[in-house]
C-alpha cells in the first residue's frame, strides 16, 4: 500500500510517499515559492502537477490514499476522516480560526481531488489530540457568549507530534500508553507542551491560535493581554502590527535578533548577553510549565522531548532538566551529551522521572492514520 502525505501551505506543499508495508518513505519533497513573481509555481494546482510528474519519474504508481495535514479542525474533529464535501464545508467553515493555514490546506485538498479522483483522501487534524482536554484547561475566563457563539476557547495545536511520540515512549518502555502520565514537550521553531494522561491530551499550552505558550522562534507566547491596549495607545499601532509584531517579530528572534536556536546558541558562546538572555528565558519558560504540568498529572512517568530543538539541543535539555530534583528529575550529562541514535534515555538509573528524546515524524503519523481508512 502506497499512501502520499501532503502539508500545504500558503506558498508550498510538502509530500512524502510511504511504503506501508514497512512503513518506510520511498519519495518526497517541497514545491515552494508557489504563486510568487518569478516561480514557475503559478497555483497549487501547478505544485501538485509537478509532485504527480516526480512520482511518476522515481517509478512511484498506484496511489492508494492520499493524506492531508490540517491545521485547524476545532470542535468538529476529535480524529481524523474520511474527506467528503462536509468534510471540506467544515474545514471551510473554520478558516476564522487560522486564516494563515486552514485556506492553504483546504486548497491542498480540492487540488489533490481534482488530480486524484476516486483515491480515498484523509483529514488529519493538528488540534484533534487536544479535543480531550476538559473544560476547566479549555476554558477562558471570558463571557461565556464569546465560547458559545464565537467559539474562543484554547484548542491546542501541534497534537499529531505529541501523540506520536507518546505511542513511541510507550513502545519504548513497554508501558501500555493507556497507563502512562507523560509531559511531551515539541521545541522547534514552533513550541508547545502537553500533559497527557493515560494517553489523552488534558492540558496543552498552545491556545485558540499557536500563538500562545512558550517563547518561540519568532512568537511571543504568554503575555500580558493588556499589552496590546498600551502598544495601541502609545504607538499607534493597528491591529495588523500587532499580530505582526508578536507572531513574527518576537519569540527569539525579538530577544536577540536571531529565531533560529543554533545562531542563538552560538552568539551566547560568543559572549552576547542578549542570546544568552534568549537562551535563558526560553528554557525558563519550559521548566515553568513543566512545573505546571506536573500538578495537573499528579504524577509523571516520563518527559518526552522532541521537535528540531528538543531532539537536537542537548543544552537546552539541561537547561530544563536542572535543579528539579524535588520533581523526581535527575538527568544523567554524559548521557544527556551522547550521540543519539533513535532514542535516547538520560535519566539517571535512579531517576523516578524518564527523560527521553524521541524523533517525531509527523508524516508518517498521517500515513498511519490515512491507511486505517483504506
Amino acid at each position: 500500500m502506497k499512501i502520499l502525505v501532503l502539508n500545504a501551505g500558503s506558498s508550498s506543499i510538502k509530500y512524502q510517499v510511504f511504503g506501508m508495508e514497512n512503513q518506510q518513505v520511498l519519495v518526497g519533497g517541497l514545491v515552494d515559492r508557489i504563486g510568487e513573481v518569478g516561480s514557475d509555481m503559478a497555483s497549487h494546482h501547478d505544485a501538485l502537477e509537478q509532485i504527480i510528474r516526480h512520482l511518476q519519474a522515481a517509478g512511484i504508481t498506484g496511489i492508494d490514499a492520499i493524506g492531508h495535514r490540517v491545521v485547524h479542525g476545532g470542535e468538529h474533529f476529535k480524529e481524523p476522516v474520511l474527506i467528503d464535501t462536509d468534510v471540506v464545508a467544515a474545514i471551510r467553515d473554520m478558516i476564522s480560526l487560522a486564516p494563515l493555514h486552514n485556506p492553504a490546506n483546504l486548497e491542498g485538498i480540492e487540488v489533490a481531488q481534482s488530480l486524484f479522483p476516486g483515491i480515498p483522501q484523509v483529514a488529519v487534524f493538528d488540534t484533534a489530540f487536544h479535543q480531550t482536554m476538559p473544560p476547566v484547561a479549555f476554558r477562558y475566563a471570558l463571557p461565556t457568549a464569546l465560547y458559545h457563539d464565537y467559539r474562543v476557547r484554547r484548542y491546542g495545536f501541534h497534537g499529531t507530534s505529541h501523540q506520536y511520540v507518546a505511542r513511541q515512549a510507550a513502545d519504548y518502555l513497554q508501558r501500555e500508553l493507556s497507563c502512562l502520565n507523560l509531559i511531551t514537550l515539541h521545541l522547534g521553531n514552533g513550541c508547545s507542551a502537553t500533559a497527557i494522561a493515560g494517553g489523552k491530551s488534558v492540558d496543552t499550552s498552545m491556545g485558540m491560535t499557536p500563538l500562545e505558550g512558550l517563547v518561540m522562534g519568532t512568537r511571543c507566547g504568554d503575555i500580558d493581554p493588556a499589552l496590546h491596549f498600551y502598544l495601541q495607545r502609545s504607538m499607534g499601532m493597528s491591529p495588523e502590527d500587532l499580530e505582526r509584531l508578536l507572531n513574527k517579530q518576537s519569540g527569539l528572534k525579538g530577544l536577540c535578533g536571531a529565531g533560529d536556536m543554533r545562531e542563538v546558541q552560538n552568539r551566547a558562546d560568543a559572549g552576547d548577553t542578549e542570546a544568552q538572555l534568549a537562551e535563558a528565558l526560553f528554557a525558563y519558560r519550559v521548566k515553568k510549565y513543566l512545573g505546571a504540568y506536573f500538578a495537573v498529572l499528579g504524577q509523571v512517568d516520563a518527559i518526552v522531548f522532541t521537535g528540531g530543538i528538543g531532539e537536537h539541543s542537548a543544552r537546552i535539555r539541561e537547561l530544563v532538566c536542572a535543579n528539579l530534583q524535588g520533581l523526581g528529575i535527575q538527568f544523567d550529562a554524559s548521557r544527556n551529551n551522547s550521540p543519539r541514535n533513535g532514542i535516547l534515555a538520560f535519566q539517571q538509573e535512579s531517576s523516578p522521572v524518564k527523560l527521553l528524546v524521541i524523533p517525531t515524524n509527523e508524516e508518517l503519523a498521517i500515513a498511519r492514520s490515512t491507511s486505517a481508512f483504506v
